[in-house]
C-alpha cells in the first residue's frame, strides 16, 4: 500500500535533493497532473487562509462585557424599569455612542489584512507530465519541479536543482539586503538566510535562471507561518488590562455602596420604589459613565494628531501601549538603514581613497551589468562613466568563477574591465597600479589586498575588486570572451558598499533614550553587519546574539541576556517573536518595528506592532500603527502623541473618581440620617450629566512637557489613593453644607436640595481647574475648550434654579443669604484642594507614573 508523503524536515536546506525526493515520493522530473491534483487535495491550496475576523455583533458584545458598560447596562435598565424613561435612555445613549466609535475605528484597521493577497505570485512555472506549464501559484504542490527566472515572485519554499547566474532578493524575508546567489548543494546552518541552496515564498528573483524542487507550500513556508499569526486572535493589550481592572474596581465599590445604602433603607422602613430609584441613582453617579466615551474620543483625536505626525493608528487602544512603551525592538533594513545599497568607498591598490575603481566598476555596470543591487550602485556614483565608450563583448557574471568582465572600445583605447569577488579577481592579476604607475603584483601584493578585504568587511562592507588590461586586436562581436582572455590583469582597486545608516537614526535613538525607551536590534542580517551599525547608529555593540545562540538558549535563560544584550543577528521569524516575549516576561512594555515578512510573528506578539508604508503585506496586516516615513523621528513623535493621549485620559479618571465618589460618600451618608432625601434620583442624573459635560473638552487640553518625559504607566494604587484624599475633602465641605443649611439657615427639603446642588455642581467643576495640573492653576492655563465646556456646565447648574424648569427638576429660587453663604464655603473648599492637591499627588520616590501632569 502506498504511503502518503511525509513532511519534509524543518530545514529543509540540510538534505541533499535525493533524500528530499525519497522524503516527499517524488522524482527529479517533476509530477504528473494526476500526482499533482492528488497531492492539492491532500495538502491544500497553496496560499494563507484569511484571518477570521469577528463579526460585527462579536465585536459590540466584547465591549459590553466590560464592567463598567455592564454598570451602565444595568442602570440604564432599572431606571427605565422603573419609570425614568429620560434617564435610562441617556445612560444607554452615552454607552451606545461610545462602544460605536471604538467599533467602527476598529473594524476599518481589519480590512488591512487583505494586504496579504498581494504579496505572492499569480501564477507559476512547473514541470507537469514532461513539460513546463504556467499554474495557478494556488496549485503548486510539494514534489513540484518549478522553473524561476529573473522578475519573478518565488511560489513556494524549495531546495535548488540547477541554477544560471541567479540571484534573489530576499531582503522582505531573512533581512538581508544584497541579493543572495543561489546555487544547488547541502548546508549544514539552520539559518535560512545564510541558506545558500534554497528558495523561499515571497522572494523576488533577481537574476539568472533556477529550477527547483518545491518543499512547502502554504502555510508550510517560511512566508507562511510568518503570515499565520495574522489569524491568531488579538492579545488584549496593556491599556485594555488595566481599564478592565479600573473598572473592576469601580463596580465592586458601587455594588458594595448600592446594597449597604438599600439595605439601611429598607431597614429604616424607607419606601421601596424610592429606596431602589435612590440606590440606581447613586451606582450611576459613582460610575464614570462617559469614561468610555471620553477614552475613544481622547484617542481619536490622539489617532488626528499622529496622523498629523505620519503614523496611521489601525488600533486605538495601541495609542497607549506607544505611549507605556519602555523596549523598542526594530528591524535593521528598511528602518535603521535606508534598504538601498550605496558605494561606501573606492580605493585603489595601496588601500587609498581614488574614484578610479568605482568609475571603471561603473562603466562596465553600464555597459554590460546585470543591473543588480551592486551594480545600480556603482551607476548611481559615476551615472555618466561609460559616455564616450561602446561595447564591444560582454562575459556575464559567473558564479562558478564568481567574476564578470566586458571589453569596451573609447576614444583613444579598447579596455577589458573585470570585476567581482577580490579572491577571484586578484588570483588573475599579476600587476596593479600604484600613484598612477602600473608595478607587477606578487604574492605579498595579493595577500595585502585580501587582508584589507577582510578589514573592509569587518566593518560590515561588501567588496567588489575591479581590475583592467589593455585588450588589442579587431572588434569582432562575433567572438565571445573567454575565460583566456580574463588574465594577466591589472588590481585597479576595490568598491565597497553599504547599507547606510539613515542620517536621522543616531539622533531619534538618542531622543527615544532620553525618554526612557530602549532599542534593540533584532535582524536576520550578517552578525558583523548588524553591529557595525549598531556602532554607527550610538548602540552598545560589544555583545551579539545569534540565532543559534538563541536557539540553544531557554525561555528563562533568554529572558536574563534579553535584559543586557541590545543586539541579534541572522534571526528566524519565530526567534525574533521569542525574544519579544522574553522582554515582556521581565515587566517590559516592548514594541517591534518591522517591515518584512519575517517580522510579522513579532509585530503580532509585541504589545505594539510599528510597520512602515511600502512594508509588506503581512506586516502592515500584523502590526498596529504605520509609519508613513520609515523613520525613528516619527516613532518618537508617536510616543509623545501616546503620551499625551494617555494623560488627558488619566485626567478624566482622576477628576471623575475622586468627585464622583466624594458626593456619592456625601449622599450616601446623609440620606440616612436626613429625614428626606439628601438630592433626588433625577437631580443626581442631572448633576452627573452636567459634571460629565464639563470635562468634554478634556481631549483637547494641553499636557506639560515633564509628563510625557517619562513612559506612562496605569498607577491603580496612586490613582485610589488620589480618590481617597479628594474625596473624603469633598465630602467634609459636602457635610459641612448640610450642617449650615439644617442648622443655621433651616433650610427647607426644596432649598437644601438646590443649595446642595448648586454648590456640589460649583466644587466639582471648578476644582478641574486646580487638580488638572501639578502646578498652580494660573501657571498653566487650560484649553480654551475645556474653559468653555466647564463654565458652560456650571452656567446651566447655577442659573437653572432660577428658570421655569428648575421646577421640573424639583428646584426652588435659593434665599440670598444661603447664596452668599454657599460662595464663601466654595471658595474655601477650592483653596484647601489646592493644598491638599499635592500630598494627593505624591507617589514614592524614583516611581513612574501616568498621574503625573
Amino acid at each position: 500500500m502506498a504511503h502518503a508523503p511525509r513532511a519534509a524536515s524543518p530545514h529543509f536546506w540540510n538534505l541533499s535533493a535525493q533524500a528530499l525526493c525519497e522524503q516527499l515520493q517524488c522524482g527529479p522530473d517533476g509530477l504528473s497532473e494526476a500526482q499533482a491534483q492528488a497531492r492539492l487535495a491532500r495538502h491544500g491550496p497553496n496560499a494563507d487562509a484569511p484571518p477570521q475576523a469577528r463579526g460585527l455583533l462579536a465585536a459590540i458584545g466584547r465591549r459590553l462585557r466590560e464592567p463598567l458598560s455592564l454598570i451602565l447596562l444595568g442602570a440604564g435598565a432599572v431606571s427605565v424599569a422603573t419609570g425614568d424613561g429620560v434617564g435610562g435612555g441617556i445612560i444607554v445613549t452615552i454607552l451606545g455612542l461610545s462602544i460605536g466609535l471604538d467599533t467602527v475605528q476598529e473594524g476599518r484597521a481589519n480590512r488591512a489584512a487583505e494586504m496579504l493577497r498581494r504579496a505572492v505570485a499569480l501564477r507559476a512555472e512547473v514541470l507537469r507530465d514532461g513539460t513546463f506549464r504556467q499554474v495557478p501559484v494556488e496549485e503548486v504542490v510539494p514534489g513540484d519541479v518549478m522553473r524561476v527566472r529573473a522578475g519573478d515572485i518565488i511560489a513556494a519554499d524549495a531546495l535548488v536543482l540547477d541554477s544560471e547566474a541567479f540571484t534573489a532578493g530576499e531582503a522582505a524575508l531573512t533581512g538581508e539586503p544584497y541579493p543572495v546567489e543561489k546555487r544547488p548543494g547541502v548546508v549544514t546552518t539552520s539559518s535560512a538566510g545564510e541558506a545558500c541552496n534554497a528558495l523561499f515564498r515571497g522572494a523576488v528573483a533577481q537574476t539568472g535562471e533556477a529550477r527547483a524542487l518545491v518543499v512547502g507550500t502554504g502555510r508550510n513556508t517560511l512566508f507562511g507561518a510568518a503570515a499565520a499569526v495574522l489569524g491568531e486572535g488579538q492579545e488584549v493589550s496593556a491599556f485594555q488590562r488595566d481599564m478592565h481592572a479600573f473598572g473592576l474596581v469601580t463596580a465592586r465599590l458601587t455594588l458594595a455602596l448600592v446594597v449597604v445604602v438599600l439595605a439601611t433603607h429598607m431597614l429604616f422602613g424607607r419606601p421601596v420604589l424610592e429606596s431602589l430609584m435612590f440606590a440606581v441613582a447613586l451606582a450611576v453617579g459613582l460610575t464614570p459613565e462617559l469614561l468610555p466615551m471620553i477614552t475613544t474620543v481622547t484617542l481619536a483625536r490622539g489617532a488626528l494628531r499622529m496622523a498629523g505626525r505620519k503614523v496611521i493608528v489601525k488600533r486605538l487602544a495601541a495609542i497607549h501601549d506607544l505611549g507605556a512603551m519602555t523596549v523598542l525592538c526594530t528591524d535593521k533594513t528598511g528602518t535603521l538603514t535606508s534598504a538601498e545599497i550605496a558605494l561606501s568607498r573606492s580605493l585603489d591598490a595601496a588601500g587609498q581613497s581614488s574614484p578610479l575603481a568605482a568609475r571603471l566598476g561603473a562603466m562596465a555596470a553600464s555597459l554590460g551589468g546585470d543591473r543588480g543591487a551592486l551594480d545600480a550602485a556603482l551607476l548611481a556614483s559615476h551615472p555618466d562613466a561609460a559616455q564616450g565608450w561602446t561595447l564591444l563583448q560582454r562575459h556575464a557574471f559567473d558564479f562558478n568563477r564568481r567574476l564578470g568582465s566586458v571589453w569596451a572600445e573609447g576614444p583613444h583605447e579598447r579596455l577589458l574591465i573585470v570585476k567581482g569577488a577580490p579572491e577571484a579577481v586578484l588570483a588573475l592579476c599579476t600587476r596593479h597600479r600604484l600613484g598612477g604607475e602600473v608595478q607587477p603584483l606578487g604574492d605579498a601584493g595579493r595577500a595585502e589586498g585580501l587582508q584589507r578585504v577582510h578589514a573592509l568587511a569587518q566593518e560590515g562592507l561588501r567588496v567588489v575588486a575591479v581590475a583592467s588590461r589593455q585588450r588589442a586586436g579587431a572588434a569582432d562581436r562575433a567572438v565571445p570572451l573567454s575565460p583566456a582572455d580574463e588574465t594577466d590583469l591589472v588590481f585597479e582597486g576595490l568598491c565597497a558598499f553599504a547599507d547606510p545608516a539613515k542620517p536621522t537614526a543616531a539622533a531619534a535613538i538618542a531622543r527615544l533614550s532620553a525618554a526612557g525607551v530602549r532599542l534593540k536590534i533584532l535582524s536576520g542580517d550578517d552578525p558583523i553587519v548588524v553591529q557595525r551599525l549598531a556602532q554607527q547608529v550610538g548602540l552598545p555593540a560589544d555583545r551579539v546574539l545569534t540565532g543559534a545562540d538563541v536557539a540553544a538558549l531557554t525561555d528563562d535563560a533568554l529572558a536574563v541576556q534579553a535584559q543586557s544584550v541590545d543586539i541579534y543577528a541572522r534571526l528566524a521569524p519565530d526567534q525574533k517573536a521569542r525574544i519579544v516575549r522574553a522582554l515582556q516576561s521581565r515587566g517590559a512594555v516592548a514594541g517591534f518595528l518591522g517591515d518584512g515578512i519575517n517580522d510579522a510573528p513579532a509585530l503580532k506578539v509585541a504589545d505594539i506592532g510599528l510597520s512602515v508604508e511600502g512594508a509588506s503585506g503581512v506586516a502592515q496586516a500584523a502590526a498596529d500603527m504605520i509609519l508613513l516615513a520609515s523613520d525613528l523621528e516619527v516613532v518618537a513623535d508617536g510616543v509623545e502623541e501616546g503620551r499625551r493621549t494617555f494623560v488627558n485620559i488619566l485626567k478624566y479618571v482622576r477628576m471623575g473618581a475622586s468627585s464622583n465618589f466624594g458626593n456619592m460618600l456625601s449622599m450616601a451618608v446623609a440620606s440616612l440620617f436626613l429625614p428626606f432625601l439628601p438630592m433626588l434620583p433625577t437631580q443626581i442624573l442631572l448633576n452627573n450629566l452636567l459634571y460629565d459635560f464639563s470635562e468634554i473638552g478634556i481631549p483637547l487640553d494641553t499636557v506639560r512637557p515633564e509628563a510625557i518625559a517619562r513612559p506612562q504607566v496605569w498607577d491603580m494604587q496612586g490613582l485610589l489613593r488620589f480618590a481617597g484624599t479628594m474625596g473624603p475633602l469633598s465630602s467634609l465641605f459636602d457635610l459641612a453644607t448640610f450642617g449650615g443649611l439644617l442648622w443655621l439657615f433651616h433650610a427647607t427639603p426644596e432649598e437644601f436640595r438646590t443649595l446642595w446642588f448648586m454648590e456640589s455642581m460649583a466644587t466639582q467643576i471648578l476644582v478641574i481647574f486646580i487638580i488638572r495640573t501639578r502646578v498652580r492653576p494660573w501657571r498653566d492655563l487650560p484649553h480654551p475648550a475645556l474653559v468653555a465646556s466647564s463654565l458652560m456646565a456650571l452656567l446651566v447648574a447655577m442659573v437653572l434654579p432660577f428658570t421655569p424648569v428648575g421646577a421640573w427638576f424639583g428646584f426652588v429660587v435659593p434665599p440670598a443669604d444661603m447664596l452668599a453663604g454657599m460662595g464663601a464655603l466654595v471658595l474655601l473648599y477650592l483653596v484647601c484642594a489646592q493644598w491638599l492637591k499635592a500630598r494627593a499627588l505624591a507617589w514614592p520616590a524614583g516611581r513612574a507614573t501616568a498621574l503625573t501632569r
